[in-house]
C-alpha cells in the first residue's frame, strides 16, 4: 500500500456529483468548505496485498457470526447494553431465523499500513454503514479515467445487485420493499446510500418505493405501519440503527410487529434485528476473549483498560456510536482524562492510524491518518474505501480517497 499526490480532474466536483455523491464538500468548524471526495491523493496496492486483505476480512467476518452465537448460546446481552428482555429475546429469535431474513451488507473499518503487519480490527458497522455511493461508484469512474485498463477492490455493485436477487424470495410476495432514511441527515449521504441501494433493488427486479423514517405512519386500526399513501409497509430497508428504532417513540410498535421471518410479524425490517449484535463495540471484547492473541485483533476489553493502561494505551469507545463520538485516546502510564461519563465502553488496545505521507524535504504536510473500510455483501468481501483523518480519530471530518491495484 502506497499514498501518492496527483492533480484532481479538472471539474471534479460536479463529476463526483452527478455519479451520486452530492456531498463532495465538508463544511468544517470554521465556516470553510474543504473536500470530503479528496482526489488530490490516492492509494495503491498490489493484488497480492488485495487477495490477502479479502482473506483476512472473510476471517473477521466469520469469527464476528461465531461471537454472535456465543452471545445469544450464552444470553450475554446486558454486555451489549441490552437489557429488555422482550428486545434480548427478539433478537435471539432473529439469529436463530437468520436463514430466513434478508441481510445485505457491512463494513469492516481495519488498521493497516502496508507494511506486512497484519490488518486489525478496529470495529464493524454491520447495520448502517454509510461511504457506500463513493466507494462502489464514483471511485470506480475515477479509476476508469485516470487509470484505464487498472483494476480496483471493487465489486460492490454487482454484489449488491446479486445479494436483493438471491434474497428476493425471503421477502414478503405482492408488495414493494421500502426504502427509509431520516430527513435529520443535512448533507445527503444517508439520502443518496438509500438511493443507491434502492437502484441497486431495481436492478434486482424488485418493486420498491421511498420514504422517509419521518414520514412511517402508523394504522391504529389495523395495527400496522403504512406509507405515505397508507400502503401497508410489508418490508425496509432502514438507513436508521436498531437501537433507535426499538426504543423510539414506535419502538413498541416495531417490537409489536416485527417479522422476524416466516411472517412472523407483518413488517420486516433489513437490517435485521441480529444485526445489533454485530455493530455493538461489545463484539470487540467478546471476540478477544474468544480468539485471544489472534493477529487481526487488538486487545479488548468491558471491564476496563487492565494491562492496556500501562503497556500500550488505549482506546475508550462507547458501546454505541458512529463518526468517532465518544472515542477517547490514552498514552500508558496516562492518568484518565476528566469529563462527563461516556457510558458503557470498550476498552481497545491503542493502535494509532499509520500516515502514509511523504512531504517534499522542508515542506510542511498535514498530517493524514487513514483507515481502511473494507466492505463485506452477502457475507463475502466486496470491497474498499479508504478514509484518511487529520486526527487520530476518525470523525465527520474525514476524508473520502480513492484507490488502484497497480
Amino acid at each position: 500500500m502506497q499514498r501518492h499526490t496527483i492533480e484532481p480532474r479538472p471539474g471534479w466536483q460536479e463529476t463526483v456529483e452527478a455519479q451520486g455523491v452530492i456531498y463532495p464538500l465538508t463544511r468544517h468548524p470554521d465556516d470553510s468548505l474543504r473536500p470530503y471526495w479528496d482526489e488530490s491523493a490516492y492509494y495503491s496496492f498490489s493484488l497480492p496485498e488485495v487477495e490477502a486483505l479479502e482473506e483476512v476480512v472473510e476471517e473477521l467476518h466469520a469469527m464476528c457470526l461465531a461471537a454472535a452465537a456465543h452471545i445469544v448460546e450464552k444470553d450475554r446481552f446486558a454486555d451489549l447494553g441490552i437489557t429488555d428482555p422482550r428486545l434480548a429475546s427478539l433478537v435471539a429469535e432473529a439469529w436463530h431465523r437468520k436463514t430466513e431474513l434478508p441481510s445485505l451488507y457491512g463494513r469492516f473499518d481495519l488498521w493497516y499500513d502496508g507494511s506486512g503487519e497484519p490488518a486489525k480490527l478496529l470495529e464493524y458497522n454491520a447495520d448502517t454503514p454509510t461511504s457506500l455511493v463513493e466507494a462502489a461508484s464514483a471511485q470506480w469512474f475515477w479509476m476508469e479515467e485516470r487509470f484505464p485498463g487498472c483494476d480496483q477492490w471493487n465489486s460492490l455493485h454487482e454484489r449488491l445487485v446479486d445479494a436483493w436477487r438471491a434474497q428476493a424470495a425471503l421477502l414478503p410476495p405482492g408488495s414493494p420493499v421500502h426504502f427509509a432514511h431520516t430527513i435529520d441527515d443535512e448533507c445527503g449521504e444517508d439520502l443518496m446510500t438509500v438511493a443507491y441501494l434502492r437502484e441497486t433493488a431495481i436492478q434486482a427486479g424488485l418493486a420498491t418505493e421511498a420514504i422517509a423514517v419521518e414520514d412511517i405512519g402508523w394504522d391504529s386500526l389495523s395495527h400496522r405501519f403504512v406509507d405515505r399513501r397508507l400502503r401497508f409497509i410489508r418490508s425496509c430497508f432502514k438507513l436508521y440503527p436498531w437501537e433507535w428504532l426499538a426504543t423510539d417513540e414506535f419502538g413498541p410498535h416495531v417490537l409489536d410487529t416485527l417479522d422476524n421471518g416466516g411472517g412472523t410479524g407483518s413488517t420486516l425490517w433489513i437490517e435485521p434485528a441480529w444485526k445489533m449484535l454485530l455493530s455493538n463495540k461489545a463484539l470487540l471484547a467478546i471476540l478477544w476473549e474468544l480468539y485471544p492473541g489472534h493477529p487481526n485483533l487488538l486487545a479488548s476489553y468491558l471491564d476496563g483498560p487492565r494491562e492496556l493502561a500501562t503497556t500500550t494505551g488505549y482506546v475508550t469507545k462507547p458501546l454505541l456510536g458512529r463518526e468517532g463520538a465518544g472515542v477517547t485516546l490514552h498514552q500508558p502510564g496516562e492518568p484518565p482524562a476528566p469529563g462527563p461519563a461516556t457510558g458503557p465502553s470498550c476498552y481497545q488496545q491503542l493502535a494509532l492510524l499509520p500516515d502514509l505521507s511523504t512531504p517534499a524535504p522542508g515542506a510542511h504536510s498535514p498530517t493524514n491518518h487513514v483507515v481502511l473500510g473494507a466492505w463485506v455483501v452477502a457475507d463475502e468481501a466486496a470491497g474498499l474505501g479508504i478514509r484518511e483523518s487529520a486526527g487520530p480519530v476518525t470523525d465527520g471530518y474525514a476524508r473520502f480517497l480513492p484507490h488502484v491495484i497497480l
